[in-house]
């Protein structure tokens, strides 16, 4: 279950990939209702498609929020300028899932995992925080002006073969008039040492199709949720299925994955592992969760330090982490773990 693959690959994508898009508008309007009302239960997606926006899902609170200005926003802050047209079908939480979550029990079922590793600075794997900072850097230097030809839409990728970066990659949208030569000259110069160092040794490609000028909802569509490796582990550690954009923390698709980043990057700062591996599993409308485990990469059951140090049931998580606080919308581009400043990253003692 521990990552131990020597050869690996892990990609992120830009706040301006379709699918990321989508991310930030389903988290922009999860804020909009936290800001107004604390308590608010929000599970919304949204999907664009070729001038098209669909705001779905099912909202119970006492904001008043105009969904599409909300996602509009996000899209003009983003860099588009493209029109769309948006259609909104948003109803109250069914009264059968509310009445669990009334009750402090979890507001649906599944399985969560948290992951953390002593070979970084931010306990993540060392591909997943090259990649997202490669797709930071790239938006940077759009946003910056420093290459003012670079488009929203775009994607990173690195292939480490033991534990040195072998095979760089990125596809960045453009404007019409930028040549292939003349973008990968600029990001060989600015992108790519400024986050890998000395590119002795290491492949880069760019643009490897030769053109990248048509980029979100106009080339491809975008869904809430489609990029959960990239928000999590890089495909590197076991993932439950479970999207956290547009979700309130009642859903512990969302709150219990923080925790159980929580608790394994506690788990690693505190000694007891190298690496870490922290999985948990509710029922629905249960306070208590079915299980929670621990190992270490050794394979030793950390489960009783766990358990005596943190507590699973979801209001507990919420308290714990603050999670009815309007944080959301920045956490929806180049990954939810590994930023200081989140309160799942926060580094206690343990006793």
């Amino acid at each position: 279950m521990f990552h131990l693959l020597t050869t690996y690959t892990t990609e992120s994508v830009t706040n301006g990939h379709p699918d990321k898009v989508c991310d930030q508008m389903s988290d922009a309007i999860l804020d909009a209702c936290l800001a107004q009302d604390p308590k608010s239960r929000v599970a919304v997606e949204t999907f664009g498609s070729h001038g098209t926006l669909m705001i779905g899902g099912e909202v119970t609170t006492n904001a008043k929020v105009d969904y599409a200005a909300v996602a509009k926003k996000v899209y003009e802050d983003i860099g588009y300028t493209e029109p769309l047209d948006i259609l909104a079908r948003v109803v109250t939480q069914s009264g059968d899932i509310a009445m669990g979550v009334d009750t402090g029990g979890a507001g649906d079922q599944g399985i969560m995992y948290g992951y953390a590793t002593n070979e970084t600075e931010e306990m993540l794997p060392k591909g997943v925080v090259l990649a997202h900072a490669l797709a930071r850097k790239l938006e940077d230097l759009r946003t910056s002006g420093t290459l003012p030809y670079l488009r929203p839409d775009g994607k990173t990728q690195v292939t480490l073969k033991d534990g040195k970066v072998i095979t760089a990659l990125t596809s960045t949208q453009h404007a019409e008039e930028a040549e292939l030569e003349q973008i990968r000259a600029d990001l060989t110069e600015h992108l790519f040492p400024a986050v890998l160092g000395d590119l002795t040794g290491i492949e880069i490609l760019v643009n490897p199709t030769g053109r990248f000028v048509q980029g979100g909802f106009e080339a491809d569509a975008g869904l809430t949720g489609r990029k959960i490796m990239v928000d999590t582990y890089g495909g590197l550690m076991p993932h439950g299925g479970g999207a956290f954009s547009g979700k309130d923390s009642t859903k512990v698709d969302r709150s219990a994955a923080y925790m159980c980043r929580f608790v394994a990057k506690n788990l690693v700062a505190n000694g007891y592992a190298k690496k870490a591996l922290v999985s948990v599993a509710y029922a629905i409308g249960r306070v208590e969760p079915v299980m929670v485990e621990a190992f270490d990469d050794e394979g030793k059951n950390l489960s009783d330090i766990v358990n005596k140090n943190f507590d699973f049931r979801p209001q507990a998580i919420i308290e714990r982490l603050g999670l009815r606080n309007p944080i959301f919308q920045k956490t929806a581009a180049y990954g939810h773990f590994g930023v200081p400043g989140r309160s799942w990253e926060e580094i206690v003692k343990l006793g």
